[in-house]
């Protein structure tokens, strides 16, 4: 299957969250600047995503086949056991909004600038993810995203695009050498049907994490997911 991209996502910008995020009163005179930049943020933004369906070929005992191309991860492996479809992704706030923050110098302004793109970033990976189960019926699904674990490193962002294809030319969205994506406010992975829950921060130790979603289990590796000699 070729490589799909959505390029028309509608996102909208909560003020109310927007001002939560930058620690600011209601009442503070810097609302204003605050209201007057996401305004013209969101005039400009163009969040994207580029995804594929594709197959599971063969599962070893720590790496995944997937339409030809490996990828080496036990976590994954094991998260994989029951499925044979994999939808590998790159969302992103678009190049749009990367070129509008540029232009913001002050240090608050710069934070703030750099807050909205994450916003849109979030709405619009939950505007795909919610395309994405309804275009392919696949009731519970989770992700697993390259760099957020020990097991599977960011340069396991190489495989990603050589399966997705020229994701710059569909979105904009580039790999650098250093497996670092551009614009910076984009997030990978691989979405894929899987019953009961998995969140990446049940394995990582990372304390005070601002984007954490679940507890840090620290048995569950060796529970679960340590190969048995």
């Amino acid at each position: 299957m070729d490589t799909i991209a959505l390029t028309n996502i509608s996102c909208q910008i909560d003020m109310d969250k927007l001002i939560e995020k930058l620690h600011i009163k209601q009442d503070s005179a810097y609302v204003t600047k605050i209201q007057e930049m996401a305004a013209e943020a969101q005039s400009l933004a163009k969040p994207k995503a580029a995804y594929k369906e594709a197959y599971i070929d063969f599962k070893g005992d720590n790496f995944v086949i997937i339409d030809g191309v490996k990828f080496s991860s036990r976590v994954l492996r094991v998260n994989m056991e029951e499925t044979f479809r994999a939808f590998p992704f790159v969302a992103t706030c678009g190049t749009e909004l990367e070129a509008w923050s540029k232009q913001f110098k002050d240090l608050l302004d710069s934070f703030c600038a750099d807050t909205i793109k994450e916003m849109f970033l979030r709405s619009a990976h939950h505007e795909f993810e919610a395309h994405l189960d309804q275009q392919y019926g696949l009731g519970h699904a989770v992700n697993m995203n390259p760099g957020s674990l020990a097991d599977w490193p960011i340069s396991e962002q190489k495989p990603l695009f050589e399966l997705l294809g020229n994701v710059r030319d569909l979105i904009g969205v580039q790999l650098m050498d250093s497996f670092l994506l551009l614009p910076i406010k984009t997030v990978s992975g691989i979405r894929f049907p899987k019953e009961g829950t998995y969140e990446n921060c049940q394995l990582c130790s990372r304390e005070k994490c601002p984007g954490r979603k679940a507890p840090y289990d620290q048995g569950l590796y060796q529970q679960k997911y340590q190969l048995k000699n």
